[in-house]
Protein backbone atom coordinates (compact mmCIF):
# COMPACT_ATOMS: atom_id res chain seq x y z
CA UNK A 1 0.00 0.00 0.00
CA UNK A 2 1.26 3.80 -0.46
CA UNK A 3 1.75 6.28 1.60
CA UNK A 4 -0.47 8.72 2.58
CA UNK A 5 1.41 11.75 0.56
CA UNK A 6 1.75 9.32 -2.08
CA UNK A 7 -1.58 10.45 -2.70
CA UNK A 8 -1.53 13.69 -2.84
CA UNK A 9 -0.82 15.56 -6.33
CA UNK A 10 1.05 18.80 -6.30
CA UNK A 11 0.63 21.53 -8.99
CA UNK A 12 3.16 24.01 -9.32
CA UNK A 13 2.27 27.23 -9.99
CA UNK A 14 -1.45 27.31 -9.10
CA UNK A 15 -3.00 29.43 -8.19
CA UNK A 16 -0.44 31.66 -8.65
CA UNK A 17 3.46 30.96 -10.13
CA UNK A 18 5.67 29.90 -7.39
CA UNK A 19 3.26 28.65 -5.23
CA UNK A 20 2.88 24.19 -5.20
CA UNK A 21 -0.55 23.79 -4.25
CA UNK A 22 -1.09 20.37 -2.69
CA UNK A 23 -3.99 19.02 -3.56
CA UNK A 24 -6.50 17.21 -1.85
CA UNK A 25 -8.92 15.82 -3.93
CA UNK A 26 -6.53 13.12 -5.29
CA UNK A 27 -6.59 11.65 -1.62
CA UNK A 28 -10.21 11.60 -0.81
CA UNK A 29 -11.39 10.39 -4.72
CA UNK A 30 -9.35 6.96 -4.05
CA UNK A 31 -10.36 4.20 -1.56
CA UNK A 32 -7.29 3.88 0.20
CA UNK A 33 -6.45 7.25 0.02
CA UNK A 34 -9.01 8.60 1.70
CA UNK A 35 -8.61 5.28 4.08
CA UNK A 36 -4.92 6.10 5.06
CA UNK A 37 -6.38 9.83 5.54
CA UNK A 38 -8.97 9.07 8.25
CA UNK A 39 -7.66 6.30 9.82
CA UNK A 40 -4.18 8.42 10.27
CA UNK A 41 -6.03 10.91 11.90
CA UNK A 42 -8.04 8.43 14.52
CA UNK A 43 -4.87 7.09 15.00
CA UNK A 44 -3.54 10.82 15.48
CA UNK A 45 -6.09 11.52 18.32
CA UNK A 46 -4.59 8.90 20.19
CA UNK A 47 -5.83 8.38 23.78
CA UNK A 48 -6.65 12.26 23.97
CA UNK A 49 -10.35 12.26 25.53
CA UNK A 50 -12.83 14.02 23.47
CA UNK A 51 -16.74 14.51 23.05
CA UNK A 52 -16.87 16.04 19.99
CA UNK A 53 -15.51 16.58 16.51
CA UNK A 54 -15.82 20.29 15.51
CA UNK A 55 -14.57 20.48 11.82
CA UNK A 56 -14.53 23.71 9.90
CA UNK A 57 -16.45 24.36 6.48
CA UNK A 58 -16.10 22.41 3.60
CA UNK A 59 -12.87 19.82 4.31
CA UNK A 60 -13.05 19.81 7.34
CA UNK A 61 -16.52 18.41 7.13
CA UNK A 62 -14.93 15.64 4.91
CA UNK A 63 -12.89 14.74 7.57
CA UNK A 64 -14.11 15.26 11.16
CA UNK A 65 -17.53 13.63 10.04
CA UNK A 66 -15.51 9.74 9.73
CA UNK A 67 -13.96 10.29 12.35
CA UNK A 68 -16.86 10.90 14.70
CA UNK A 69 -18.31 8.62 13.33
CA UNK A 70 -15.44 5.62 13.62
CA UNK A 71 -14.92 7.34 17.26
CA UNK A 72 -18.21 7.40 18.27
CA UNK A 73 -18.35 10.95 18.65
CA UNK A 74 -20.56 14.05 17.60
CA UNK A 75 -19.92 16.29 14.91
CA UNK A 76 -20.09 19.92 14.79
CA UNK A 77 -19.93 21.98 11.66
CA UNK A 78 -18.36 25.19 11.31
CA UNK A 79 -19.94 27.41 8.49
CA UNK A 80 -19.16 30.74 6.65
CA UNK A 81 -21.51 33.31 8.04
CA UNK A 82 -25.32 32.95 6.94
CA UNK A 83 -25.45 29.24 6.58
CA UNK A 84 -26.70 27.91 9.59
CA UNK A 85 -30.59 27.94 10.37
CA UNK A 86 -30.49 28.66 14.49
CA UNK A 87 -28.98 31.33 16.51
CA UNK A 88 -25.24 31.35 15.86
CA UNK A 89 -22.13 32.58 17.85
CA UNK A 90 -19.48 34.02 15.06
CA UNK A 91 -15.77 35.29 14.82
CA UNK A 92 -13.78 37.22 12.40
CA UNK A 93 -10.11 36.06 11.35
CA UNK A 94 -7.51 37.60 9.01
CA UNK A 95 -7.19 36.36 5.85
CA UNK A 96 -4.00 37.25 3.21
CA UNK A 97 -6.38 39.98 1.61
CA UNK A 98 -9.15 40.87 3.96
CA UNK A 99 -11.13 39.02 6.33
CA UNK A 100 -13.95 36.24 6.96
CA UNK A 101 -16.16 35.37 9.17
CA UNK A 102 -17.44 31.82 10.25
CA UNK A 103 -19.92 30.70 12.67
CA UNK A 104 -21.50 27.35 14.56
CA UNK A 105 -24.87 26.54 16.58
CA UNK A 106 -25.02 28.76 20.06
CA UNK A 107 -25.75 25.25 21.67
CA UNK A 108 -23.72 22.78 19.64
CA UNK A 109 -20.47 22.72 21.79
CA UNK A 110 -22.09 22.66 25.75
CA UNK A 111 -20.08 24.44 28.58
CA UNK A 112 -17.03 21.79 29.67
CA UNK A 113 -17.34 19.52 26.36
CA UNK A 114 -13.75 18.57 25.33
CA UNK A 115 -13.23 19.35 21.41
CA UNK A 116 -11.29 17.92 18.58
CA UNK A 117 -10.72 20.27 15.53
CA UNK A 118 -10.50 18.37 12.54
CA UNK A 119 -9.33 20.06 9.19
CA UNK A 120 -7.57 19.33 5.83
CA UNK A 121 -5.08 21.80 6.16
CA UNK A 122 -2.90 24.32 8.38
CA UNK A 123 -1.35 26.67 6.52
CA UNK A 124 -1.18 30.13 8.56
CA UNK A 125 -3.43 28.67 11.32
CA UNK A 126 -6.01 31.81 11.04
CA UNK A 127 -9.34 29.12 10.40
CA UNK A 128 -8.34 27.05 13.09
CA UNK A 129 -7.92 29.38 15.75
CA UNK A 130 -11.25 31.14 14.86
CA UNK A 131 -12.83 27.39 14.98
CA UNK A 132 -11.14 27.23 18.38
CA UNK A 133 -12.39 30.37 19.53
CA UNK A 134 -16.25 29.56 18.52
CA UNK A 135 -15.40 26.46 21.03
CA UNK A 136 -13.97 28.36 23.89
CA UNK A 137 -16.89 30.96 23.85
CA UNK A 138 -19.21 28.46 24.31
CA UNK A 139 -17.22 27.03 27.41
CA UNK A 140 -15.92 24.81 25.25
CA UNK A 141 -12.42 22.61 25.45
CA UNK A 142 -9.56 22.05 22.77
CA UNK A 143 -7.94 19.43 23.46
CA UNK A 144 -6.54 18.77 20.37
CA UNK A 145 -6.49 19.89 16.97
CA UNK A 146 -5.75 17.47 13.66
CA UNK A 147 -5.22 18.24 10.09
CA UNK A 148 -4.09 15.63 7.10
CA UNK A 149 -1.47 18.43 5.41
CA UNK A 150 0.56 21.15 6.81
CA UNK A 151 2.60 23.96 5.25
CA UNK A 152 5.26 24.38 7.55
CA UNK A 153 6.71 27.60 6.05
CA UNK A 154 3.65 29.34 6.24
CA UNK A 155 4.13 29.21 10.30
CA UNK A 156 0.91 28.04 11.32
CA UNK A 157 1.92 26.97 14.72
CA UNK A 158 3.18 29.59 16.04
CA UNK A 159 -0.78 31.12 15.48
CA UNK A 160 -1.56 27.20 17.58
CA UNK A 161 1.08 27.61 19.82
CA UNK A 162 -1.07 26.87 22.97
CA UNK A 163 -3.24 24.34 21.33
CA UNK A 164 -2.14 20.00 20.94
CA UNK A 165 -1.63 20.30 17.21
CA UNK A 166 -0.31 17.24 14.92
CA UNK A 167 -0.79 16.76 10.81
CA UNK A 168 -0.07 13.28 8.93
CA UNK A 169 2.08 15.13 6.31
CA UNK A 170 4.30 18.06 7.17
CA UNK A 171 5.24 19.54 3.92
CA UNK A 172 8.53 22.36 4.73
CA UNK A 173 7.60 25.15 1.90
CA UNK A 174 4.83 27.66 1.50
Amino acid sequence: MKKLEEYVLTIPDFPEPGIMFRDITSVIQDPDGLKLAVDGLVKAAGDVSYDLVVGPESRGFIFGVPVAYLTGKGFVPVRKKGKLPRETVSVKYDLEYGQAEIEMHKDAVKPGQKVLIVDDLMATGGSAEAAAKLVEAEGGEVVKMLFVMELAGLEGRKKLAKYNVDSLIIYPGK
